[in-house]
This record gives C-alpha cells, structure tokens and sequence, in this order.
C-alpha cells in the first residue's frame, strides 16, 4: 500500500517506486544552474521585486519577459532583467552592498568583491599557458598574453601610434593635448602620468 504525503509546496505527493532522477528534470527559475542562480543570490531581494510592484522572481534571468521592460529612476537605462537596472542604478547612489570580512571594504557587485578577496588569499587561478605566469583577473592575463603575440590593439587616433595596453594609450594621448590629470596635493603641480606625479613626491615631498 503506497502512502500519501505533504511535500513542502503542500502538494500531495505519494511514496513509493518512481522514475525521477535529477538529470532528467528541467530547472526551476529559483534553481537554474550557473550564472542566472548565482545573480538570483546575489541581490535575491531587488530581484523579485520591481518598482511597480509585479514579483518578478518567478522568472529565469536567463530568458527575458516578453515586451517588458525594467526602467532606472535616474537615467533613460533600460533592461529586460530587473537585476541589470538595480547594478546600474547603484552608479547613481552608491550603493556597496557587498563588504569584504577582512578589511571591510566595500563593493557594488559581488564579482568585484570576490576578484578584491585575492588579495587577501593570494589566490592566482589565471595562469598563462605559455610561461605559466599566474594573475588574480582575467582581464590581467589577457593583456599579458600580449607580450607572447605581439597584439596591439589600442591605437591613437592622431599619430597611429599602437599599443598592447589601453592604459599606455590614453597615457599616450596626453603628450597630443594639454591634459594634465595627475596633482599633488601638496604643491599643485600637475602631470600628464601617474608616475611622474609618484616621482616628484619623492623627490620634492619627501
């Protein structure tokens, strides 16, 4: 005799011989494996709300509600997923939910917060196939990698000059213009690079 049971939706279930496996089963939008769960998480709260109040949740972040769309209250940004405009509004406010245990840092996303814990960890999981050289992000390692290929992909608009770093570009463009960013607060003078600005505090400021 097979017994009737509650489960936790309060739909009656019955106990006994069943075919389920968990493979053959197709995600719920609380439980869709890789990002779209992950982002859930990550702001579960924003998420299932919207500012017209409709619960959103119920829908996978991987696939986008049909004609509608979520608005920022500053700007003109729109997206079709309700967790793209609260990251983007964070710009507007300021918002750093996200606060490293260590040092108490702060952080808008929590990607960023995770990529700042390396630096606490000493964690290194991107490594170059070619000189095995580790980096904490990605991003680092894909600008490395120039150095083996010779890409430069960053280019000036006035001389052609190329460059494998955007760093080194915009840096670059400043010897066209008379932007001088970098100013030390103890004297005024100003400086087209960061690094002539670190100098002359050691210099003159030291």
């Amino acid at each position: 005799m097979m017994m009737a049971f509650t489960d936790m939706s309060g739909v009656p279930a019955i106990a006994g011989p069943s075919n389920y496996h968990p493979d053959n089963q197709q995600p719920t939008p609380s439980h869709v494996p890789g990002k779209a769960a992950f982002l859930e998480d990550e702001d579960s709260q924003s998420y299932f709300s919207c500012p017209t109040g409709e619960l959103v949740g119920s829908q996978p972040m991987t696939w986008p509600r049909r004609g509608i769309l979520f608005h920022c209250e500053f700007c003109p940004y729109t997206s079709f997923y309700q967790i793209d405009v609260t990251r983007h509004e964070r710009t507007h406010t300021g918002e750093k939910p996200f606060r490293c245990s260590v040092c108490e840092m702060a952080f808008a996303q929590i990607g960023n917060l995770q990529t700042h814990m390396r630096t606490h960890t000493g964690e290194k999981p991107f490594s170059c196939e070619v000189c095995q050289k580790a980096f904490t992000q990605s991003y680092h390692l894909v600008t490395h990698k120039r150095v083996h290929t010779g890409e430069k992909p960053y280019k000036c608009g006035t001389c052609e000059k190329e460059f494998s770093q955007k760093s080194n570009l915009l840096c670059h463009e400043r010897t066209h213009s008379e932007e001088r960013p970098y100013k030390c607060e103890a004297c005024g003078k100003t400086y087209k690079d960061s690094t002539y600005l670190s100098r002359h505090r050691k210099k003159v400021h030291k």
